[in-house]
């Protein structure tokens, strides 16, 4: 027989059934309705529920079927009209035989239960008031015999050497080096000095004062945030195909195991929470690591005995381990799991089946569903939502400090805090420093500026008197006879002449600018000035000489000449281009020259 797919929804009145059941005949449909039991065939197809509440058979039930999807409806009226069918989703609980919802074990004593129906037992149980606070007993001491025996680990502390047989599989899944050896005393020490090695100051510090990337973090709205407003809640295809591959059984916990099953369930769900808010909802290939990672009841199979020592573990293991190693994401997650466990055990079942996924993909991670994940999606099915919402309130109460760790962060925030004090000290000293010299800098600049323009002003000044004095001599050397003497050969410049100036007073500054302006204005029309490239105007001594030498045999000795260059000239020329002021330069021949002209 094969068990087909169905859905449970319903009405102020009436119990919904979607049954898939394609490929069958819609002529061998059986149904079986009595209250609780409902049983439902149609050949290859068998399925059987026990309801949570009962329904009736009053002519007032429809069915319809969908040949095209294969999909069977069934519409029952229910025995109270108006009453609430509680746990609907938990479809692999619906699967369970209703005798097997009491979990007695073989042997009892019957004293202990005479007087009890089957069931009873259970359901007290279920109604007592459980007390969160920590168990206190008197200490007694553990035999060598029990100490060397298999010890206990997994959901409800129900599995022993499991890893003895899968050594190899699992190292790299638990920290615990001996976890059938080891006692549970053993497991805790071994995992608190694990976690003081690993805890790293300068990682904690760098994400506590650059903490950009957890701030944003923080303002991610997981998925259960919308589902605690939306009462709602509902499973995917996948989830649902799950659900009904778990098979349904029973778990015998006494006081103590079900006490470490809460606890433990809780340390599981705050790494979940601080997985998805980490990753933003979207899980990653780190995902598997980090639930495993930061929860001690799967990485160190620890088993607490009260809310603080789970959340105490959990926040020392997000400073030691994760990539983001923040605080904030500690209190994060205590608020998440909170408002998760508010919402009831759908909302829970619904993160045990994601956990469940992302550990079923990762090898060698799938054996903690073996362990531990499975296990707990089939028990939270069963208990009472009461319960869960139970558990909420001592974690919404919880308080939880950093001093509380044990990782000395506030001697360490401190510590930074002085140093961080210290640094900015330093700076605004360098920076005070630095407009310091630059201040000094642009008054030294300023003086200098000053000191440049006072010097370039008198030398502006020295260079026009220097001017002055030569445009005087050769105003005064203008004054005498002009002109070559006749010579054969090429016909010679023309000779200029201008009347001497009077010898009881040099020209003044405007009569040089004249007789300058007005030899200009003569030359022009028949000389063709050229300027001597940059090696002629320095020329070498040897140059000057010989230009000398032309000089005395073009002209007497007591004329003063002035001559061009032109391009059948190449002596050297007494009209040169002035650097500094002047466009021409007037080279005067001294009075004590000699009669052929020369310089001595």
């Amino acid at each position: 027989m094969l068990t087909p797919a169905f859905e449970l929804s319903q009405e102020a009145d009436f119990l919904l059934l979607s049954i898939r059941v394609p490929y069958t005949r819609t002529s061998e449909f059986d149904l079986y309705i009595d209250g609780e039991d409902f049983k439902f065939y149609a050949k290859p197809y068998f399925l059987r529920l026990t309801l949570p509440g009962r329904i009736v058979e009053d002519g007032r039930e429809k069915a319809s079927f969908d040949v095209d999807k294969g999909l069977f409806t069934l519409r029952v009226p229910k025995e109270t009209p108006g009453q609430h069918f509680e746990g609907l989703q938990m479809l692999t609980s619906l699967l369970a035989p209703k005798g097997s919802r009491s979990a007695k074990p073989l042997v009892e004593d019957m004293e202990a239960c005479s007087g009890n129906v089957d069931g009873e037992e259970e359901e007290e149980d279920d109604e007592e008031e459980f007390d969160w606070q920590v168990d206190q007993q008197v200490y007694e001491e553990t035999s060598e015999e029990e100490m060397n025996a298999h010890q206990k680990y997994g959901f409800g502390n129900l599995r022993s050497g499991v890893f003895t047989r899968l050594q190899d599989e699992l190292s790299d899944v638990v920290d615990v080096k001996t976890p059938d050896g080891a006692t549970a005393a053993e497991r805790r020490r071994e995992r608190l000095a694990a976690e003081i090695a690993k805890f790293d100051p300068d990682h904690y510090l760098a994400d506590l004062f650059e903490d950009d990337a957890v701030q944003n973090l923080l303002k991610f709205c997981p998925w259960w945030c919308e589902s605690s407003q939306d009462p709602g809640l509902t499973f995917s295809e996948e989830e649902k195909d799950q659900l009904r591959k778990f098979t349904n059984r029973s778990y015998l916990l006494d006081r103590k195991s079900r006490l470490h099953t809460w606890l433990g369930l809780l340390d599981i769900i705050l790494a979940y929470t601080y997985d998805v808010r980490t990753t933003e909802g979207e899980h990653n290939v780190e995902s598997s690591w980090n639930i495993r990672k930061l929860s001690g009841t799967l990485c160190w199979l620890e088993t607490y005995s009260s809310v603080q020592e789970v959340l105490v573990s959990f926040g020392r293991r997000v400073l030691c381990y994760p990539l983001h190693r923040h605080f904030g994401l500690v209190t994060a997650a205590i608020k998440d799991a909170a408002l998760i466990l508010r919402s009831g055990k759908a909302c829970v079942l619904k993160c045990l089946l994601d956990i469940h996924k992302i550990f079923r993909e990762n090898d060698p991670a799938y054996i903690l569903n073996d362990l531990y994940i499975t296990d707990y999606c089939v028990w939270i099915q069963r208990v009472k939502t009461g319960k869960v919402t139970a558990l909420a309130e001592p974690l919404r109460k919880a308080f939880l400090q950093k001093a509380d760790l044990g990782l000395q962060l506030q001697e360490l925030e401190a510590a930074a805090a002085l140093v961080a004090a210290e640094e900015e000290e330093e700076r605004e000293e360098e920076e005070e420093g630095r407009r310091r010299d630059g201040g000094a800098r642009c008054s030294h600049s300023r003086e200098e500026s000053s000191s440049s323009s006072s010097s370039s002003s008198s030398d502006s000044e020295e260079s026009q008197d220097s001017g002055a004095e030569e445009q005087g001599g050769g105003a005064s050397a203008a004054g005498g006879p002009l002109g070559p003497a006749p010579a054969p050969g090429p016909a010679p410049a023309p000779a200029l002449s201008r009347p001497p100036a009077p010898e009881a007073r040099p020209p003044s500054h405007g009569a040089s600018r004249q007789l300058i302006q007005e030899l200009g204005e003569r030359v022009e029309a028949e000389l063709r000035i050229w300027e001597a490239p940059e090696g002629e105007h320095s020329g070498s001594g040897r140059e000057r000489e010989s230009g000398r030498g032309e000089g005395e045999r073009a002209g007497s000795p007591h004329t003063t000449a002035v001559q061009a260059h032109v391009h059948t000239s190449s002596s050297a020329p007494f009209l040169e281009v002035c650097p500094r002021r002047n466009p021409l330069l007037i080279l005067p021949i001294p009075e004590d020259a000699g009669g052929d002209g020369r310089l001595d």
